[in-house]
């Protein structure tokens, strides 16, 4: 019985990874202009041409923290061919975020949300309320929504673990070698 079981949870995680994830995808990324930890504004525009990956997270969560040390991998990996957008919402402020920064050993963008960026893209409502985190959103190099993971025991390997390497790689593609130096996005 046991066994039934195993194989009825390998099945359901082998289908979710083969097939992407999340309702919340397959649609044009909303458009945001949000501040980081040192009061830049970051616009989603401006990432147009680059897979960017929103990581929806609070300072408090401990899958969060885990997560934040895998997303530290996928900047080491994919360098400038993947923009990382950490985002909080109203709970954490800058102090918050730059402990967490200091106690996990996480840089990048954290940006500073009132929740109508958050609401948008969880597509919260009154029926609809409430989310957990971390929840994460690959966008594509044309701004849209492709996979959407919400941290679920069934997505650990994504979450803590290099999952999350063969989701970028069917967005980000290989990088060119010219003259034996790795050429990115024609820089």
């Amino acid at each position: 019985m046991n066994r039934i079981i195993l194989l009825a949870a390998l099945a359901i995680v082998l289908c979710a990874n083969a097939f992407g994830a999340g309702e919340l995808s397959n649609r044009r990324a909303p458009g945001f202009s949000l501040p980081d930890q040192n009061l830049k504004q970051h616009d989603l525009y401006d990432y147009r041409g680059r897979v960017v990956i929103i990581d929806v997270m609070s300072v408090s969560c401990p899958h969060c923290a885990t997560f934040s040390k895998v997303l530290e991998g996928v900047k080491r990996k994919y360098g400038n061919r993947v923009q990382i957008l950490s985002v909080v919402n109203y709970r954490d402020n800058q102090a918050a975020v730059k402990k967490y920064m200091s106690d996990h050993g996480v840089g990048g963008s954290f940006l500073f949300d009132c929740g109508q960026m958050t609401a948008s893209y969880l597509q919260l409502s009154p029926a609809k309320p409430t989310y957990q985190t971390p929840h994460f959103f690959v966008i594509d190099r044309e701004g849209w929504i492709r996979e959407d993971f919400g941290y679920n025991p069934l997505y650990q390997g994504i979450f803590e673990g290099e999952g999350i390497y063969g989701i970028i790689d069917k967005y980000v593609g290989p990088a060119e070698k010219a003259n034996g130096a790795i050429n990115v996005d024609g820089e």
